[in-house]
C-alpha cells in the first residue's frame, strides 16, 4: 500500500539524538578557483520551482518473506520526475537495515541528466512515532549515481525486536519525502538575479576578507555609519573613500564586484593579497581602523554603539571580607570550541570559577596569601554581538597548530538572561533583554594551512539565508546555515548499494568559524532602511562617472580592429618634461596621450584636424619621424614625404613597426609662418639652456639652420631665446649619449656643423661661462654627471620594514663612509659607525638576510645593484645599533633558545661573545641572564637541524669553529634523573613526525630522554605523557616507533625500547631515534598579522 502526499517545503522534523548525514566527503578547500557544478540537461530544468516537495508512505508487508534480496517501493512522482525507494531488508551486507532513493526511469533518460534533490528516509515507529528513524541527505543524481542512500540505515536487531514497534504484524511502514530543487547553472549563474545581491572577487586569497566585508554591509547600521564619514579624494588613500565605494556598489550594482581599491587604501600590494590572514584578527583591526578614523565626525563612537561590550573580572578572598574588580571592554568573544558542545557551554566556561588555593593562592595587599575564588562576568553586551570560535589552536607538545573540527552548536536565538542572568555582574542593568537573533554565519573550510572562507548572512533576519561565496551569492536554507556548519563527524552514504561495502565516517572539515547575533531590542534599530540621502553626492557622482568611463572603455575595445593610435611630441611637451620629469633626450613618449583614429584615415586628414585642434595651418605643419640611434638615443631622424603623407595612419604605422618600433611616434615642427622647404643643407637642432647658479636646465626650442654654418652665427640669436645681453660669452655642448656612461662635449663654434658632426636631429646645450670653480656644478657636463649618479634613496627601519621613514637625496658613486655619514647626519647621531644597512629584495618586499658588513660594499650603487645588473633599487633599511659595527663584527652573536625547567617553555636571549670564545663561556654568560631551577644546574648545548638534534656540543669547543650563526643554538638543564642513570641506561634523542605519502616528515621541538634498562614502552609512555601534560583521549591517538635512517619500526605497549638501540656515543650523529607520530596533519597555519597601513 503506497500513498503520496504533496507537501509545502518546510524544514523536516529532527529528534533531538538524530545524527545528521551529509552524502559527500568535505575536504579541506584551498584559496584559488572554485571548481563550478557542471550545468547538464534536466527535464524541464528552467520551469521548475525552486523545490518542489512530496511525502510518500509505503506499507511493505510480510516484510519477513524479503529476506536475502533486496525490494523496490512503487514508483512515486515529484516535481515531474519518478523515484521508488530501493530497500535490502536484511542488509546490504551488512548488520543493518540498507534503504536508498532510486530514479526509477534512469535507464531510459537521454545522456546527460541530471536532477537533484533533498529527501529524507524514516522507518515509522508504528508503537511511538516519537522513536521513528530518520535520516536526511541531498544529492544529485546522474546516470553513474542514479541511487543514493543509507547502507547503515538502523541495526537489524533494532528493526526485528518486536517489542520496539517498528514491525507490527510483520509490516514495515517507510516514508520518504523528496524536495526536488533545481539545478544551479553557475556557469551562467546571476546572484543579482536571483538573490538581489552581488558577491566579491577573490584577488587570489581574500574570501576571508569577503566574508567579513559581506557580514558587515549587511548590518545596515554600520553601512549608513560608512556613508556618513568624511572622505579625501582619492580612494587608494583613503579607507572610508573606498569602502564608501565598495558599498554603494554592492547596493547598486548587477555584477561581482573587485576590492582592489579597498585593499590599496589599507596599503596592501600583491603579495599580501595573495597571503590569508585570519578573519577574527581583520575584524578587530579594520574595526580599530574606522574608529580611529570616525573620531571628530559625526558617525563618532558607531563602532562603540554597535559591538562594544565590558565585563568585570573579579577575585574574591574567600577566609576575609576582600574583594578586586577591574572593567574591560570587548568587541567581540572568542569562544572556547574544544570541549564544549556548543555555544551555552562556552559561555559556561567563559564565567566559570577558578579556585585559587594550594600552591596557587591570591596575594592580596592587605591580607597577604589567601584562598579566593576568580572569575569575570558581563556588565552589559553589545546591540551586534560578535563571538569568535576558537577553532584552531597551538599544542605545545608538537609545536603546531591544529584546527578543532568538533561538533559545535549554536541556536537561532541565543538568551544570555537564562538561568537568571547567571552571565550577568551585580552591576549589570537586568532591565536590558539579553535575547539575539542570529545573524550571519562566517565558515571556514579546509584545514589548518588553508582553506576557504564565505558566510551565510539573512540580511533582514526573515526566514530566508543567502550564502555569499565570493562572487557567487546563492539562497540557503536554516538547516544549511546552522546545522551543516556544526561540524564534528558524519556517515558517507556509498555511491552504488550492490557493492560490498561497510559504513564510512569523516570528518567535516567546513564549520562555523565566527557567528554575529544581533539583540532582538535593538533589531529595529540596527537593520534600519537606507535612504538615498545617507550616500554622499559627490560619491554618487565618481562612481557614475567610473561607470561611464567603463563603459568607453568598452566600447573602444569592441570597436579596437577598426581603430590604431600613434603619438606626436610638440615643443610645449618638450618644454614641460626637459629639466623637470627629463634631463637627457628630448621626450619621453610614455607620457604623450596617444591620439586614436581610424586604420584607413589619410594622413593628410590628420593634418587637417591637427589645424583644427590646435589651430595650426597645414602649410605651418611638419611631421618627422623618431627613432632610436646605434648609441641608444631617440631622436627626431627626418621629415615624412609628400607620399609618406599620402599614406593612411595604418600604413605609416607599419612602416614604422618595420623600423623596429613598437608604435607609430612623430615629432611635429611647427611654425606659424609657411614652413620653408628644406634643402640638403638644412639641419633641425634642438638646444637646451642651463644655469649653473641656480643647477637648472630647460628647453628652449629649435632652430632649422645650414650645416655649413658655424655655431658663431647663431650666438646673437642663442643670447636673445636666453635673455642674455647681446655679446654675453657663451659655451656650447653637444649631448651624445647618457647610457651608460655621459657623453656630452665642448662644440668648437668657429668651425662648420657639419665639421662639427652634427646633423638632424642633435641637441646642443649652451650657458654663459663660468669658471669652474665658482659653482657646484659649472658647466652643462658636470651638472649631467651628477643628475645620472644622483639616487633618491628610500631609508626604512629595519623593524618596520613597511614603512618609509625618509628619504635622502645621494650619489650612486657615494661610497659606505658617505652614506652612513649623510643618514647619522639625517637621524641626529655623533656616530655613524653605530649604524647598519641592510639591503632591500624587491619581488619579496623585505630586507636581505644578511647585512652590509662595515666598507663592504664601496659604493652606493652596488648597495642598491639587484641581481640583474640592469635593475636597481631605491630602498635601504637601517638600524641603530648600540656598539660600533666594526666591534659588532668582532664579536659571535648567537640567538639562544633557552628551555626552562618549569615551566616547560622556550625563551630566546641574543648573546654576544668576543672571537674564539668557547661554549663553556657563553653558560657562565646565560647563566647571569637566565633562571635556573637548582643554582648548581648543568646546562647542555645542542643544535637543531631539520627537527632532529644535530649537534650536542662540548663546553671547551670553540664557538666559531663549529656553530653555524644562522641556526639557534638550544640550551637546557640537564634533569636530575639523568644523574642517576645507570651504567645501561640511555639517553635517546625522541623526534615528532607524521607520514606524508608513506614517507616521514619531522617537525616540532626534538627532544633528549632517559629510557632504563629493562624499560618496557608502556612506562615510557606514562613518563611521557606526563611530561607534556597531554590529555588522555590525545594521547591515544600518538603513535611510538623506532626509528632508523628515516625508517619507522612501530612498537608495542610491551617492547624492551633498549633493545631496539644500539650502544653509540650519545655525541655523535643520530642515525636512531624513538618516534612519536601525530596522525594529524602538523602543518603550521599561516600567521602572519594582518597590517593596515594607512
Amino acid at each position: 500500500m503506497t500513498m503520496v502526499t504533496p507537501r509545502a517545503p518546510e524544514p523536516p522534523p529532527q529528534d533531538q539524538d538524530e545524527e545528521m548525514l551529509v552524502p559527500q566527503q568535505e575536504v579541506e578547500v584551498f584559496e584559488g578557483p572554485q571548481p563550478m557544478e557542471e550545468s547538464m540537461p534536466a527535464v524541464d530544468n528552467e520551469s521548475l520551482p525552486d523545490a518542489s516537495t512530496s511525502r510518500f508512505t509505503w506499507k511493505i508487508e510480510s516484510i519477513s518473506k524479503h529476506s536475502g534480496r533486496k525490494t523496490h517501493s512503487d514508483i512515486f512522482v515529484v516535481g515531474g520526475y519518478s523515484w521508488r525507494v530501493l530497500v535490502f531488508p536484511t542488509g546490504n551486507n551488512v548488520n543493518h537495515l540498507s534503504m536508498y532513493l532510486d530514479v526509477a526511469d534512469a535507464k531510459s533518460l537521454p545522456i546527460g541528466w541530471s536532477r537533484s534533490a533533498q529527501f529524507s528516509l524514516a522507518v515509522i515507529n508504528q508503537l511511538d512515532s516519537k522513536h521513528s528513524v530518520r535520516k536526511e541527505v541531498t544529492h544529485t543524481f546522474n546516470s553513474r549515481e542514479s541511487d543514493w542512500g543509507f547502507t547503515s540505515f538502523m541495526p537489524l536487531i533494532d528493526l526485528y525486536d518486536p517489542s520496539k514497534g517498528y514491525i507490527v504484524n510483520d509490516q514495515c511502514i517507510i516514508e520518504a519525502e523528496v524536495a526536488v530543487r533545481k539545478i544551479v547553472d553557475y556557469w551562467n549563474y546571476d546572484s543579482k538575479k536571483e538573490t538581489g545581491y552581488v558577491g566579491l572577487k577573490n584577488q587570489g586569497a581574500t574570501c576571508y576578507m569577503n566574508s567579513l566585508l559581506q557580514t558587515l554591509y549587511h548590518i545596515p547600521y554600520f553601512r549608513k555609519a560608512v556613508y556618513h564619514m568624511p572622505t579625501v579624494d582619492t580612494p587608494s588613500g583613503s579607507i572610508p573613500l573606498a569602502l564608501q565605494s565598495l558599498f554603494y556598489r554592492l547596493q547598486h550594482g548587477d555584477n561581482s564586484i573587485s576590492t582592489k581599491e579597498l585593499t590599496k587604501s589599507f596599503g596592501w600590494d600583491s603579495y599580501e593579497s595573495f597571503m590569508q590572514h585570519d578573519v577574527q584578527e581583520l575584524n578587530r583591526v579594520l574595526c580599530e581602523k574606522l574608529e580611529d578614523k570616525m573620531k571628530g565626525t559625526i558617525v563618532e563612537g558607531t563602532i562603540q554603539k554597535l559591538f562594544e561590550g565590558h565585563h568585570m573580572n573579579y577575585i574574591e578572598c574567600i577566609g576575609v571580607d576582600y574583594k578586586s574588580t577591574r572593567k574591560e571592554s570587548f568587541y567581540d568573544l572568542a569562544l572556547d570550541v574544544k570541549g564544549c558542545s556548543d555555544v551555552y557551554a562556552s559561555f559556561d566556561k567563559y564565567v566559570a570559577v577558578e579556585m585559587l588555593d594550594g600552591d596557587n593562592k591570591y596575594q592580596s595587599e592587605k591580607y597577604g596569601l589567601q584562598d579566593a575564588k576568580k572569575g569575570m562576568l558581563f556588565i552589559d553586551f553589545p546591540p551586534v554581538l560578535q563571538l569568535q570560535l576558537k577553532r584552531f589552536e597551538y599544542d605545545h607538545a608538537r609545536d603546531i597548530m591544529v584546527k578543532i573540527n568538533d561538533r559545535y552548536e549554536f541556536p537561532l536565538q541565543l538568551d544570555l538572561d537564562r538561568d537568571d542572568g547567571k552571565y550577568l555582574s551585580p552591576e549589570a542593568d537586568r532591565s536590558v533583554r539579553n535575547l539575539y537573533t542570529l545573524h550571519s554565519v562566517l565558515v571556514h573550510s579546509g584545514g589548518v594551512s588553508g582553506g576557504h572562507y564565505y558566510a551565510f548572512i539573512r540580511p533582514t533576519l526573515s526566514n530566508q539565508w543567502y550564502k555569499f561565496d565570493d562572487e557567487r551569492v546563492t539562497k540557503e536554507d536554516l538547516k544549511r546555515a546552522l546545522e551543516e556548519q556544526y561540524g564534528g563527524e558524519e556517515e558517507l552514504p556509498h555511491t552504488n548499494p550492490g557493492l560490498n561495502m561497510n559504513p564510512l565516517k569523516f570528518t567535516k572539515y567546513s564549520n562555523a568559524y565566527m557567528l554575529v547575533y544581533i539583540r532582538e531590542s535593538d533589531k529595529e534599530k540596527i537593520v534600519c532602511d537606507l535612504e538615498e540621502t545617507d550616500i554622499n553626492e559627490d560619491l554618487k557622482t565618481r562612481l557614475r562617472k567610473e561607470d561611464e568611463d567603463k563603459e568607453n572603455k568598452k566600447k573602444e575595445k569592441a570597436e579596437a580592429h577598426m581603430f590604431t593610435t600613434f603619438k606626436v611630441a610638440r615643443d610645449h611637451d618638450l618644454a614641460a618634461q626637459i629639466g623637470r620629469d627629463l634631463f637627457f633626450d628630448l621626450v619621453d613618449y610614455e607620457k604623450i596621450h596617444p591620439i586614436r583614429v581610424l586604420k584607413d584615415m589619410p594622413f593628410n586628414q590628420v593634418k587637417e584636424e591637427f589645424s583644427k585642434e590646435f589651430g595650426i595651418p597645414v602649410h605651418s605643419q611638419r611631421f618627422w619621424w623618431w627613432s632610436k640611434r646605434q648609441n641608444n638615443t631617440y631622436r627626431p631622424t627626418r621629415p615624412l614625404t609628400q607620399q609618406e603623407e599620402s599614406y593612411t595612419v595604418g600604413q605609416l604605422k607599419d612602416a614604422a613597426i618595420r623600423m623596429n618600433s613598437s608604435e607609430l611616434r612623430l615629432y611635429l615642427e611647427e611654425n606659424h609662418l609657411t614652413l620653408a622647404s628644406r634643402t640638403k643643407d638644412d639641419i633641425l637642432l634642438f638646444f637646451k639652456l642651463y644655469d649653473p647658479e641656480k643647477e637648472e636646465l630647460r628647453y628652449v626650442g629649435n632652430l632649422l639652420l645650414k650645416a655649413s654654418s658655424k655655431p658663431s652665427d647663431i650666438v646673437p640669436k642663442l643670447n636673445e631665446i636666453a635673455g642674455f645681453q647681446h655679446d654675453e660669452d657663451i659655451e656650447l655642448y653637444e649631448e651624445i649619449k647618457f647610457e651608460p656612461n655621459i657623453m656630452c662635449e665642448p662644440v668648437d663654434c668657429d668651425v662648420s656643423f657639419s665639421l662639427n658632426q652634427i646633423a638632424d636631429g642633435d641637441i646642443l646645450c649652451y650657458q654663459k661661462r663660468c669658471s669652474l670653480d665658482q659653482h657646484r656644478h659649472p658647466n652643462v657636463s658636470s651638472f649631467f654627471e651628477y643628475v645620472h649618479n644622483r639616487q633618491v634613496v628610500h631609508f626604512r627601519l629595519l623593524e618596520k620594514p613597511k614603512q618609509d621613514d625618509f628619504s635622502l637625496e645621494l650619489s650612486k658613486r657615494s661610497t659606505y663612509d658617505d652614506v652612513v655619514e649623510k643618514v647619522a647626519q639625517h637621524l641626529g647621531m655623533d656616530d655613524p659607525s653605530k649604524l647598519r644597512l641592510t639591503q632591500h629584495i624587491p619581488h619579496l618586499q623585505q630586507p636581505k638576510h644578511q647585512y652590509i658588513k662595515y666598507r663592504s660594499i664601496d659604493h652606493l650603487s652596488d648597495m642598491l645593484l639587484l641581481r640583474n645588473p640592469n635593475q636597481m633599487s631605491d630602498i635601504l633599511y637601517y638600524e641603530i645599533l648600540d656598539i660600533p659595527l666594526p666591534e659588532l663584527q668582532g664579536l659571535i652573536t648567537l640567538r639562544v633558545a633557552f628551555h626552562q625547567a618549569t615551566p616547560n617553555e622556550v625563551l630566546f636571549h641574543i648573546i654576544r661573545l668576543p672571537k674564539g670564545s668557547t661554549y663553556s663561556d657563553l653558560i657562565d654568560d646565560l647563566k647571569s641572564k637566565v633562571q635556573l631551577s637548582r643554582s648548581d644546574a648543568e646546562l647542555r648545548l645542542f643544535q637543531v637541524n631539520n627537527n632532529k638534534i644535530w649537534k650536542v656540543y662540548l663546553p671547551t669547543e670553540k664557538i666559531d669553529a663549529v656553530h653555524d650563526p644562522n641556526v639557534p643554538l638550544h640550551v637546557e638543564e640537564i634533569p636530575e634523573v639523568e644523574k642517576s642513570a645507570g651504567p645501561r641506561d640511555r639517553l635517546v634523542h625522541v623526534v615528532h613526525f607524521f607520514k606524508d605519502n608513506q614517507h616521514i616528515q619531522y617537525y616540532g621541538l626534538p627532544f633528549f630522554f632517559l629510557i632504563r634498562e629493562g624499560e618496557a614502552l608502556s612506562d615510557i609512555k606514562v613518563r611521557i605523557q606526563k611530561k607534556f601534560e597531554v590529555p588522555d583521549e590525545q594521547f591515544l591517538k600518538w603513535k611510538f616507533a623506532y626509528v632508523a635512517y628515516n625508517r619507522p619500526d612501530y612498537l608495542q605497549d610491551s617492547d624492551i625500547v633498549l633493545s631496539r638501540f644500539q650502544q653509540k656515543n650519545i655525541y655523535g650523529p643520530w642515525e636512531q631515534s624513538l618516534g612519536l607520530e601525530h596522525s594529524d596533519m602538523p602543518t603550521k597555519r599561516a600567521n602572519q598579522p594582518v597590517k593596515i597601513y594607512n
